[in-house]
């Protein structure tokens, strides 16, 4: 009987941090899934990555902030496994998001409600569905932020959700100890990508300003954070669970 890869589900990606996550489980061999919202080009083109590794991929559009989407995301995830001949899921990796900056005063309700249904409500019912599609002894990796250890002015409700993400977590990695299912948090430091408008990629005094108050001297790569998250994918990593890992280089020691 053939041994199937282990498969992982990756929110968000198609760019970024998501993007790396993705390469880097299929560098393990691991097989794929990965969702976007708007980018399909880039989306396929990740994929052809992935299976340029020599393992599957698959990918299926969502918006992580509307959860009646999520049923169908479901119906399909449950068509695309039964019909690879996979068991179950392996790995669900919470990755998508958004920016949102704004001092107190200045951020809008309707940017709140928004922000909640990416970062908080989307990640808390997306991984609800998906529970029953995961094996006995897999993971959960949510992503959060080095926001949520230190503080910047203008990412108050951002890092806040953040903070929520990270209580779930731990809730996620008690009441799914009896299924031998891990939950973890890794929350990368600044990173330049083209999140925010590229805003530390781009904005040379912000870059500079993380550069300096970094332990090892710079922003953040995407490729700092993927490689970390296939390690909490692995079996080397078994007995981590319930723990939030910050990857930003020694941000703000």
């Amino acid at each position: 009987m053939e041994t199937k890869n282990k498969v992982a589900l990756v929110t968000g990606g198609s760019r970024g941090i998501g993007r790396d996550i993705a390469l880097r489980l299929a560098d393990k061999g691991l097989d794929v899934i990965i969702t976007y919202h708007t980018q399909a080009q880039a989306a396929e083109d990740v994929l052809q990555l992935i299976q340029s590794k020599g393992v599957k991929g698959a990918i299926f559009q969502l918006d992580t902030g509307n959860t009646k989407s999520f049923d169908a995301l479901v119906e399909n995830l449950k068509s695309y496994l039964d019909k690879e001949g996979y068991q179950q899921l392996d790995f669900l990796i919470n990755n998508a998001g958004t920016a949102l900056y704004g001092r107190v005063e200045e951020v809008s309700e309707e940017q709140l409600d928004a922000a909640y249904n990416i970062h908080f409500k989307g990640v808390y019912f997306l991984t609800q569905k998906v529970l029953p599609l995961m094996n006995n002894g897999s993971g959960i990796v949510n992503i959060s932020s080095g926001l949520t250890r230190t503080t910047f002015p203008g990412s108050s409700a951002y890092a806040s959700l953040k903070t929520a993400v990270e209580t779930f977590t731990r809730y996620l990695a008690k009441e799914l100890g009896e299924r031998r299912i891990r939950a973890n948090v890794v929350a990368p430091g600044a990173i330049e990508t083209d999140f925010g408008g590229g805003r530390t990629r781009d904005n040379k005094e912000i870059n500079a300003h993380i550069a300096a108050v970094t332990a090892l001297g710079r922003a953040g790569l995407p490729t700092d954070i993927g490689g970390v998250v296939a390690f909490l994918c692995s079996d080397d990593a078994y007995w981590i669970n319930g723990q939030r890992i910050e990857v930003s280089g020694g941000l703000a020691l």
